[in-house]
């Protein structure tokens, strides 16, 4: 099987893809007896006549009883769990905590080894006897078959051969039966040598008597005729540390004894605390070496230095094959034990992955760094010391270590290893007899992996990890298992953190560092995948890939395109992590050619070809952004290279009216609906936005503290150009987006501080009497040409200011200002600033409540200007104004941004506590501050970011304020200093932002941090290759409120009569201006409620119990238009709309003080005008959210890319008042006009209006409420007009409505269609509730009843069925009840 279709199975259904849209969503699997009615397929209608308004024949056809339409589910991706700098700091990334620990502190070399060997041959010590026959072999070699001197060379050589291969660079020093003075001078000859290296002492003591109980090893005289004791403390200070001692002789436990109590007075003592000493010792103390002729007489040495032979001459004494097999030929195995395809290789490959696998699940993970993985030659000796414990232990002596390590004999790997030892074994004879013969493998590597995989399909981390990790390790090494183990190491890496951590300690760093030089093919795909799992958890490894050159594999990786775009995205998520914050790796990546890659991928070859994978074009923008952080070569180089034009491109907003138009010719809504999936993912446009802030110069501290005027023409160009696109974006639906737009703004706030300062104080220069007193025009504000259109911003918003006019005052500031107190002439800000644009006053921004507070350099009375560029100056301003409304965004840490952006260039909102502004004046019924409060406005600093109670004071009291009314509430502060503040500067903030020249150190940390890349990185920590668990939770959660759906809608449409009689729950929701709006939930028994003041509360009507009760948000400006429930067959969440058309969206509401905001926009981009009566609609089906008000369009919203789909103009003056999405058709809607008019709209039709009306006619009420009827029939809508008129109309016949119902006399608020439930109500000032039937029989009459047990009920402000079963809630508007009527047989 090919890896990239192994990659490409899973990945495409991992979460690695954004979410689907509603037409790539696969639709649920049809419900028995029910079918699906899909987004572009015709709905069924009623028999009936011709179908007029534009509504084909073709589309006529039997209804049907029941359907059930498939949902789309919205915001509920990764992101929606917010965007707060902590969370997408834990999520990207790491230098420290769990993954940190994998890599050793120091790597060790031993760099020297002294051999000392006290034999003594043919002179037995005093204290052993030895029976013959008995052990003789030192080193494999029988002293007494030769010359004892000869023997003795002969022995020291071999010694020093077999340590040799096992660390071949060291310097040997051989002692043969030395002196003390010998011993000194090998050992400090050694550590001169070895320097900082750790030196290996072995000691052989056949010889000589055993060591003391003090802690002594004896040596000779020189004339061998007296044994003399050498302290093992003169020992230890020769060499001194780090040292390794190898003691192989009887009771060597006595040695370990002393050094241990010598280690302990050491650590006692400050001058050695830190004693790097390991030893290895063959026996215990009370033991004896095994004297027994199967075993050599240096058996512990045999089995550190020639551990493959001395395990099969043990194994093959207890094997089967004892008698059949002659013991010589182990001596004559074929091969090299550094040839793997040889069977002396072999063996060794399979001893030491069997030994490293014992260790790695037997010893803690720090001491298995240690001992395995910091320094080769101690590896070796300790994989022999498990091997040296099992052999000698069956001999009843017990090797010993320091560190000490647990028992390991009897580990179930030894099985493994005598196995293959058997298969070695049988195999030898026809080796040794047929040279030519063919090599077969062990099957050893292939069963591990195999054990493995099974692991893999059944193991989590709750389970004992796999203990086959060490030998996929060793299986790198072998081209021919190599990709198998590679597939399977990344299955495991992408279980979790914890498993690389496990990769990680168990030291596969180096492996796949060095398989990046391969040009295998075939390991491309898996080799990135396995990198992309470590660097999502550890970008300590940057170093390492840059230093080896491994930045080049992945940028080659990215530019092929014979890969599939979701790997080709981790390639690019590599190489972002190594140039993240990494000097190094971002000048390597610039000389290997990564700005062109990213920018060649992140253009189309053609236009019209489908767009590319989002999660690629994501992370080109990521990798590029961090490419250009804080680079400035790399800056200018991406400005070379036309990326702002590439990059600009990926922000572009759809412009359906024109698109729509030109392909509706040539596409059916089918490939149409698919078309609009063509929009940028709000990942993408997010991260194109954060590549774009990188491009920003901040500036750079110079040493006279003024601006160069010299900088390059071109480089301020491009950034005004990039500045322009982002402030085009800055009104985008998803926070994410609008998060890095208000970060990149503040990041030009610092690189243009001082033009942004001197333009701020020039547009609010006192002006002409004449202009002062003209109000600013709401009409022009309201024209669809007003400065927050993308068009106008474009255009270079040439008519701001006479939208506008001055609203603001400044102190004086002589550079640019006549001495008659006029704005000279001359000044480039005041012929080409005021004339071509000035910063949004307040009145036409998206809240009325705030003012605008520029604060200047108290040192000298004016700000320090510095002439601005006159073709600059129009986009400060518009970058001013774009400021002010991103301090008001509706999600707190975007306005947080925008304050804070707004006060580094000395501006701040000042917020009036006890009045509301909004066209110049108060609102009725509220009244102005009069002008004595204004000095005791609080300051809403950038710092204040969750409270309206600001604690900084001013030190000296503002000027007298504007005696203009529409002027009320902003104000001029000459020479004002804060309180110490928290950052705890000896001035104040103010006057230090302003007055300094250029970004400091001070200015760059406050600087909002960019969650982008971060909250990115958490998506490759994440499980790629396997669905969650939770998805088939939810998919069963959703199967079984679907059934709950079906069974109620079913009972509704059998009932004939909905009587709404039964009062089953009164709650008195204690709001202090009554409900203006309430909702049931679907499976549940919760209804939510909320006041004017945007107060929510959840109440459970079946207990009567509080549940919930929160703030929509702490903005003084409040106003409730609509409560919605999103995802209902899912995990629901609660869209609030607020009067002035900010939606915030909440999940977790029915948890006490758990609620979340989820997201939060504008629903009225640009449309500032559309005032205080938005009226807004949800369709699941398609995913769209309808907004409209007092304007001439409707929006429509994708809050599945949370961005802006389409715009509708409703062909007409009126303004809308009532708004209904079919939830049976995608695209339907219907709209009702303050006119009394009523259209239908299809934002899939190129014409878009498929329907108008005049029921009401001739009345000219406004309609309160407009709905689609109960049950599957598309074509039939009620309309309820103010004058108190209830309207049937079916939209395939006539103009003129079927039925019409006198509901109510002049007095009509409120009307609800049940969703399936043949029954509608309305609702009336005049404190009564009617419902009726679609035939217009009135079932249902409920009364203000002042008795103690009746209904009692207000002016009805809401009504709210239940979206399957026959309740109706009611919320009142001057007693602040909220009641639930359900039929007599409710239970």
């Amino acid at each position: 099987m090919a890896l990239g279709d192994l990659m490409a199975s899973r990945l495409v259904h991992s979460s690695s893809s954004p979410s689907p849209s509603p037409s790539t969503a696969a639709p649920p699997a049809p419900l028995p007896n029910h079918h699906h009615n899909h987004v572009t397929d015709d709905l069924p209608v009623a028999n009936g006549p011709e179908p007029r308004n534009g509504l084909e024949p073709a589309e006529v056809e039997k209804p049907a009883s029941v359907a059930y339409p498939p949902q789309v589910v919205v915001l509920c991706e990764q992101r929606h769990e917010g965007i707060d700098e902590a969370a997408a700091a834990a999520a990207g990334p790491s230098t420290s905590g769990l993954v940190s620990k994998w890599r050793p502190k120091d790597r060790m070399k031993t760099g020297c080894v002294a051999l000392v060997l006290c034999l003594n041959i043919s002179v037995d010590p005093p204290d052993v006897i030895k029976i013959s026959p008995c052990a003789r072999m030192e080193c494999w070699i029988d002293p007494f078959s030769m010359a004892p001197p000869k023997a003795l060379e002969n022995i020291g050589k071999t010694l020093h051969s077999q340590y040799e291969r096992w660390q071949p660079k060291a310097r040997y020093k051989l002692q043969l039966d030395p002196t003390v003075e010998e011993v000194k001078k090998l050992c400090n000859t050694c550590r001169k040598y070895a320097r900082s290296e750790r030196v290996l002492f072995h000691y052989n003591g056949h010889g000589v008597p055993k060591p003391t109980t003090n802690g002594e090893i004896w040596v000779f005289n020189k004339s061998y005729t007296q044994y003399i004791p050498l302290p093992i403390t003169d020992l230890d200070s020769w060499l001194k540390t780090p040292s390794i001692y190898v003691f192989d002789c009887s009771a060597a436990g006595i040695i370990v004894k002393a050094f241990l109590e010598r280690l302990d007075w050491s650590s006692s003592s400050s001058s050695s605390s830190q004693k790097d000493c390991i030893l290895l010792a063959a026996c215990e103390a009370h033991q004896t070496l095994p004297q027994s002729a199967e075993f050599p007489a240096d058996v512990f040495t045999a089995c550190l230095t020639t551990p493959i032979k001395m395990a099969l001459h043990w194994f093959c004494k207890r094997s089967l094959l004892r008698g059949s097999m002659d013991r010589s030929l182990i001596d004559q195995i074929p091969g090299r034990q550094n040839d793997r395809k040889t069977l002396l290789g072999e063996l060794n490959w399979i001893f030491t992955a069997i030994t490293d696998t014992i260790a790695w699940n037997v010893l803690p993970h720090g001491l298995f760094q240690k001992l395995f993985r910091q320094d080769l030659l101690v590896a070796s000796l300790f994989r022999n010391f498990l091997l040296a414990e099992r052999i000698m232990r069956s001999a009843n002596c017990s090797p010993i270590s320091y560190p000490l390590l647990p028992p390991t004999h009897q580990h179930h790997m030894w099985d493994a290893w005598d196995m293959a030892a058997e298969i070695c074994l049988s195999k030898l004879p026809q080796l040794i007899a047929d040279p030519n013969a063919e090599f077969q493998p062990s099957p050893f590597f292939t069963e591990q992996l195999t054990a493995f995989e099974v692991w893999l399909d059944h193991g989590s981390q709750d389970k004992k990890p796999p203990e086959q990790l060490p030998i996929v390790l060793q299986v790198l090494l072998s081209q021919s298992h190599r990709f198998r183990a590679l597939v399977l190491l990344g299955r495991f890496l992408d279980m979790g953190p914890w498993a690389v951590d496990l990769a990680l300690s168990v030291g596969i760093f180096p492996y796949v560092l060095k398989l990046l030089q391969t040009s295998a093919m075939e390991l491309r795909q898996i080799l990135v995948f396995i990198w992309t799992k470590i660097l999502s958890l550890d970008k300590s490894c940057q170093v390492d890939l840059v230093k080896d050159g491994g930045h080049t594999y992945f940028i080659r990786f990215l530019d092929s395109l014979d890969a599939y775009p979701e790997q080709r995205a981790m390639a690019a998520f590599v190489l972002a992590v190594i140039v993240d914050g990494h000097r190094t790796g971002q000048e390597a990546c610039i000389h290997a050619g990564l700005i062109d890659v990213c920018l060649r991928h992140l253009q189309p070859e053609n236009p019209h070809d489908a767009q590319t994978e989002p999660l690629l074009l994501q992370w080109l923008c990521l990798c590029l952004g961090k490419l250009w952080e804080d680079f400035a070569e790399a800056q200018s180089l991406g400005l070379q290279s036309n990326a702002p034009e590439i990059l600009i491109y990926l922000l572009s907003e759809p412009q359906p009216e024109v698109q729509c138009l030109h392909i509706s010719s040539v596409l059916s809504f089918a490939s149409f609906t698919i078309y609009l999936l063509n929009i940028w993912y709000c990942q993408v446009r997010a991260s194109a936005v954060f590549a774009l802030g990188n491009l920003l110069d901040m500036g750079s501290t110079s040493s006279n503290g003024v601006d160069d005027d010299s900088d390059d023409d071109e480089k301020v160009k491009a950034e005004i150009n990039v500045v322009r696109s982002l402030l085009q974006v800055s009104s985008d639906g998803s926070p994410l987006v609008r998060c890095e737009v208000a970060i990149a703004l503040t990041r030009f706030a610092l690189g243009h501080n001082k033009h942004l300062k001197s333009v701020a104080a020039e547009y609010w220069k006192p002006q002409t009497n004449s202009l002062l007193k003209s109000p600013p025009s709401l009409a022009n504000i309201s024209s669809p040409s007003n400065v927050y259109s993308p068009n106008n911003i474009r255009q270079g918003s040439s008519g701001l200011a006479s939208h506008i006019g001055p609203v603001l005052r400044v102190g004086i500031d002589s550079s640019a200002t006549g001495r008659d107190g006029r704005v000279s002439t001359s000044s480039p800000i005041a012929t080409s600033s005021i004339m071509h644009g000035s910063p949004q006053s307040d009145d036409s921004s998206q809240h009325s409540d705030s003012g605008i507070l520029l604060r200047e350099n108290a040192s000298n009375g004016g700000l320090s200007y510095t002439r601005s560029r006159p073709a600059d100056s129009v986009i400060y301003s518009q970058y001013i104004s774009t400021m002010c409304s991103v301090a008001k965004d509706p999600y707190p840490r975007i306005a947080t941004i925008g304050r804070r952006a707004l006060s580094l260039i000395g501006v701040e909102q000042v917020v009036m506590k006890n009045s509301r502004f909004n066209s110049g004046g108060a609102h009725q019924g509220e009244t102005s501050a009069p002008p004595s409060n204004f000095g005791m406005a609080r300051s809403s600093s950038w710092f204040d970011m969750n409270s309206g109670n600001f604690s900084i004071a001013f030190r000296t009291p503002p000027v007298s304020p504007p005696q203009h009314d529409y002027l009320t509430g902003l104000r001029r502060v000459c020479s004002m200093e804060f309180k110490p503040h928290p950052m705890n500067s000896p001035e104040g903030l103010a006057d230090r932002l302003i007055s300094a020249a250029a970004p400091s150190n001070a200015e760059l940390s406050i600087l909002p941090q960019s969650t982008i890349y971060n909250w990115s990185c958490g998506h490759f920590s994440r499980p790629l290759l396997s669905g969650s668990d939770d998805n088939e939770e939810a998919h069963a959660r959703r199967e079984e409120r679907e059934q709950i759906a079906l069974d109620c809608i079913a009972k509704c449409q059998r009932s004939s009569a909905c009587k709404m009689t039964s009062q089953i729950a009164s709650w008195d929701t204690r709001f202090d201006s009554g409900t203006k709006a309430a909702l049931l939930l679907p499976f549940s028994p919760i209804v939510i409620a909320a006041d004017e003041n945007e107060q929510i509360r959840v109440w459970n009507y079946d207990d009567a119990l509080p549940v919930n009760s929160f703030q929509n948000h702490k903005l003084s400006d409040r106003g409730l238009s609509k409560l919605l429930l999103i995802n209902e067959l899912d995990e629901s969440l609660l869209l609030a709309a607020s009067s002035d058309g900010n939606v915030r969206i909440w999940k977790n509401f029915t948890q006490k003080g758990g609620q979340k905001l989820v997201t939060a926009f504008s629903s009225v981009q640009g449309h500032r005008a559309a005032g205080r009566s938005i009226v807004i609609d949800w369709q699941q089906q398609s995913g769209c959210l309808y907004a409209s008000g007092d304007m001439s369009s409707i929006l429509v919203w994708d809050l599945d890319k949370e961005q802006l789909l389409s715009t509708i103009q409703s062909s007409g003056d009126s303004a809308i008042s009532a708004l209904s999405a079919s939830q049976v058709r995608s695209g339907h809607l219907a709209a009702g006009f303050v006119d009394g008019s009523v259209r239908i709209f299809d934002v899939r039709s190129p014409d878009r209006l498929i329907y108008m009306a005049r029921p009401h006619a001739p009345r000219t009420e406004k309609v309160v409420g407009i709905g689609f009827q109960p049950g599957f029939d598309p074509y039939k809508i009620v309309s309820a007009s103010q004058a108190g008129d209830i309207q049937f109309l079916d939209v395939r016949r006539a103009a003129e409505p079927y039925l019409t119902i006198e509901a109510h006399r002049g007095s009509l608020t409120a009307l609800a269609v049940h969703r399936h439930a043949p029954v509608v109500a309305s609702g009336s000032a005049k404190q009564m509730i009617k419902v009726f039937s679609l035939e217009g029989e009135q079932l249902t009459i409920i009364r203000y009843q002042p008795s103690f047990m009746g209904q009692r009920i207000g002016s009805v402000n809401c009504l709210s069925f239940h979206p399957y079963k026959s309740l109706l809630a009611a919320g009142a508007g001057d007693n602040a009840l909220v009641s639930i009527y359900a039929e007599e047989n409710y239970k």
